[in-house]
Formats: structure tokens, C-alpha cells, sequence
């Protein structure tokens, strides 16, 4: 579940920005703050997750507000979602899976065979690249091609949706198989 709040920021980007793009950027920018500076308290180490979410928000929040506000919304969410899709493929190219970072939290008083464990987080991880690929895609066609944003929004919820469900069902049934 930690992971999922993780993605709160992104989440709320999401909805908000059918209301506001400046309001969604700064709502973003605002939750991955509050998240990052309560994951450091809890454990004093920068999570890839809440650092790439935290720099492309605030990245992001300050160019549009103050040098480029005519930066369309289709523009903005092709920059976020291709920036997470980055962050995200580092972590599978590192062999260090971004999941592994909160995962590790969670499996307090069981105990998982390495392999096992590993395998969770890389479908975990490779399931949120596929998720943040589809989501630059359909957002850079809106963005490139004349498609009308509810595309690239419609892809965005059905593709956070997937992602999220695979993250809170798929280790319960890994667990059963062990």
C-alpha cells in the first residue's frame, strides 16, 4: 500500500487536471513533498519514487507557472509520464527495482526466499513501466497527433488502474505459491 501512496501524487495529477493544469501541478507538487518529507523522517533515505516525483513536479510546476504558462496540459502530462517512465527503467536497468524500496518495509514477519521476493518486485516494476510507457504514448499522441485528450486520460486511468490492482493482489498470490 505504501507504494500505491507513492503514486498519490501522479494520482491526483490525474484528476485535478481536468480542472486546472496550474492546479494540478501545484496539488502534485504539493503531495510529493508532504510524501517524500514523511517517507525521510520514517527512514532517512531518498526513495527513487518520491525524489523523480518530487523534481518533475516541482520542475514542471515552476516552468509552467512562470516561463512557459501556455505549455499545453497534453504537453505537461507527455513530460510526466515520460519522466517517471525514465526513473522507472533505471531502476529495471540497475537490477534495483524501484517496488523493492517499499516492498522491503512491508514484508516485516515473513520471510520470502530471495528469488521469490525479486521476482515480485520485477513484475511489480516492469508492470508500472508498461503502465507509464502506455501513458507517455497516449499522451504525446494527444499532445502530436489532433486526438482530444480524454484519450490520453482514458489510457491513464485504465493503465494506473491495472498497475495498482497487480500491486496489492499480486504478492498476496505469490505468497500462496511459496
Amino acid at each position: 500500500m505504501t507504494l500505491i501512496l507513492g503514486f498519490a501524487p501522479f494520482i491526483l495529477f490525474s484528476i485535478l487536471s481536468r480542472l486546472s493544469a496550474d492546479l494540478a501541478l501545484w496539488t502534485g507538487f504539493a503531495v510529493a513533498f508532504v510524501v517524500t518529507i514523511r517517507d525521510f523522517v520514517e527512514r532517512p533515505v531518498l526513495r527513487l519514487l518520491d525524489g523523480a516525483s518530487l523534481a518533475l513536479f516541482a520542475f514542471l510546476a515552476l516552468g509552467r507557472g512562470f516561463v512557459a504558462p501556455e505549455l499545453p496540459l497534453a504537453a505537461v502530462r507527455t513530460i510526466l509520464d515520460a519522466g517517471l517512465t525514465l526513473a522507472i527503467a533505471f531502476s529495471l536497468l540497475r537490477h534495483q527495482p524501484f517496488s523493492m524500496e517499499y516492498a522491503s518495509g512491508e514484508t516485516q514477519g515473513r520471510v520470502w526466499p530471495l528469488p521469490a521476493f525479486l521476482r515480485v518486485n520485477y513484475v511489480i516494476s516492469t508492470t508500472w513501466l508498461m503502465a507509464f510507457v502506455a501513458m507517455t504514448l497516449a499522451d504525446a499522441a494527444v499532445t502530436f497527433v489532433p486526438l482530444p485528450l480524454y484519450v490520453g486520460v482514458g489510457v491513464s486511468v485504465v493503465a494506473l488502474g491495472l498497475a495498482a490492482t497487480l500491486t496489492l493482489r499480486y504478492p498476496m498470490a505469490a505468497a500462496t505459491k511459496l
